[in-house]
């Protein structure tokens, strides 16, 4: 993975609007590159961008705002190896806590969060849009001490 730059919002932009019911817009994806927040692509060989993630650290914790990964590539460990990627990121900027906000109707997510060592810590009421007006939120959080599990081994093929 590398840095996201302003060059890669068009390929991001195309990916979060296929695979999200309600995207991000490109001021979205702009205002985290010009924050400073951790803009990630997964690039493949031919220079295309296959995923992507963004971490907003705050003092000694971050959330994980997005994640996302072409349909293409869906279901070949990829979001895996991009959410320990980002974990592994964190790590080394000694933040000591991952969390984020999820859809309970997106089960492939919960599944992901909770086999990298995500656990569930609540839940925000109508957080999100949805076609019926608004959607909850299942908060998640992993903690990343030294002997933590969390993210480890998420690397695979799963």
């Amino acid at each position: 993975m590398r840095a996201m730059t302003r060059a890669d919002v068009d390929a991001v932009l195309a990916i979060e609007q296929t695979v999200q019911r309600f995207p991000w817009t490109r001021g979205n994806f702009a205002d985290a590159l010009d924050s400073g927040y951790l803009c990630r692509v997964d690039e493949a060989e031919n220079g295309g961008i296959r995923g992507y993630a963004i971490l907003m650290p705050a003092a000694d914790e971050a959330e994980l705002l997005n994640i996302g990964v072409g349909a293409a590539q869906q279901r070949k460990g990829l979001g895996r190896a991009i959410l320990a990627e980002m974990l592994d990121e964190a790590r080394a900027r000694q933040l000591r806590r991952v969390f984020l906000e999820v859809r309970p109707s997106n089960a492939a997510a919960i599944a992901l969060y909770r086999s990298a060592g995500f656990g569930e810590t609540g839940v925000r009421r109508d957080y999100y849009r949805n076609e019926d007006g608004s959607e909850d939120a299942v908060t998640m959080a992993c903690e990343l001490s030294p002997l933590s599990h969390c993210g480890r081994g998420a690397g695979g093929d799963g």
